[in-house]
């Protein structure tokens, strides 16, 4: 049983600015009825707890199973055998992990699960789309939703979308929602010769594009030798500046394998909460953001939820939606192998 000094332990060394990551020993206490019941109710109700790296600090090391980006939990939720499955992220994650379990329950916990990005395309857009670009493959970021996914033909995550945009068949090929990651696969198309044609849809993530180039200079003369690490969500001027472009597991292994001391990340402040946890010898510069619909998740949240799911807990997708979103999400574990 997790004791407060080991919760303390792991979340002591986190300072992103943020009060709510931010963690006493006696706060660490309060925090362990909470994180008991939930572990009394997962042994009884066979259920596993999978949380993104953006959710609060105290999620990840108080209850959660498994941890990490969006692709990593997509697998984890594949490969379950527990018959309840808590997403703890946002609602399109907890969609994905219905879509690849259709027969067992999937909670989400999260009272407002929102997503800038997932919010802003609907599959009446996709459609039209079709219909305005016959000949195009239509790939979608996995940060949207079942009814969007059921419309294209192949999900990618930040950890797979250039491999996957270049090992595409065809030549044409629409970007959706997200128009700085499809910009930035752009350039990586081009500058690898590759000759397609990308359409990119018009969606943004709030967190990610309020990052500007002149932030990464400002770091840079601030701190000598600084390594910056930036999601592919930013802006083509952000990513042009960094040493290392990928998802949020990808920069945790970066920073693992790196012998570099210093790190500047742009992307969401959980991430950063991570590193200064795992590696307390290693500085992080600079400031982050915070998306208020991760951090709208909580351990009493979680506990309510594996108690007496309310029916906007359960995941439940229309039969026809989820056959042919997993189709799409099937295509991209597909293009991923050997």
């Amino acid at each position: 049983m997790l004791t407060v000094e080991q919760l303390y332990n792991k979340l002591k060394n986190i300072r992103v600015g943020n009060p709510c990551c931010q963690f006493t020993e006696e706060r660490c206490k309060t925090f362990l009825p909470v994180i008991e019941r939930i572990e009394q109710l997962k042994r009884e109700k066979n259920a596993i707890i999978l949380a993104h790296n953006y959710v609060p600090p105290q999620i990840l090391y108080g209850v959660a199973d498994h941890t990490g980006d969006s692709y990593g939990l997509a697998k984890k939720a594949l490969e379950s055998d527990a018959e309840v499955i808590v997403f703890t992220a946002v609602r399109f994650m907890a969609e994905t992990a219905k879509i690849v379990n259709p027969g067992k329950m999937v909670l989400d916990p999260n009272p407002d699960g929102g997503c800038t990005l997932a919010d802003g395309i609907t599959a009446a857009d996709v459609k039209r789309l079709r219909e305005e670009f016959p000949d195009h493959t239509f790939v979608c970021y996995i940060n949207t939703t079942a009814e969007v996914k059921a419309n294209c033909d192949v999900c990618v995550t930040s950890s797979n979308v250039y491999t996957i945009m270049e090992r595409i068949e065809t030549d044409k090929i629409y970007f959706l929602p997200d128009k700085l990651m499809g910009e930035n696969v752009k350039n990586f198309l081009r500058d690898k010769g590759a000759g397609k044609q990308v359409e990119v849809y018009d969606g943004t993530c709030y967190v990610h594009e309020e990052y500007q180039p002149e932030s990464v200079d400002q770091v840079r003369l601030n701190f000598p030798g600084v390594r910056v690490l930036v999601h592919p969500e930013c802006s083509p001027g952000v990513v042009g500046k960094a040493d290392y472009v990928g998802s949020t597991s990808g920069m945790l292994d970066y920073v693992r394998e790196s012998d570099n001391d210093s790190f500047f990340l742009l992307t969401e402040c959980g991430l950063t909460g991570v590193l200064e946890s795992e590696f307390p010898k290693k500085q992080f510069v600079g400031t982050c953001t915070t998306c208020r619909y991760m951090k709208a998740n909580s351990l009493e949240h979680i506990l309510s939820t594996l108690e007496n799911p309310a029916s906007s807990n359960i995941i439940e997708l229309d039969p026809e939606i989820q056959k042919n979103a997993l189709r799409c999400v099937d295509k991209m574990f597909s293009y991923l192998k050997d």
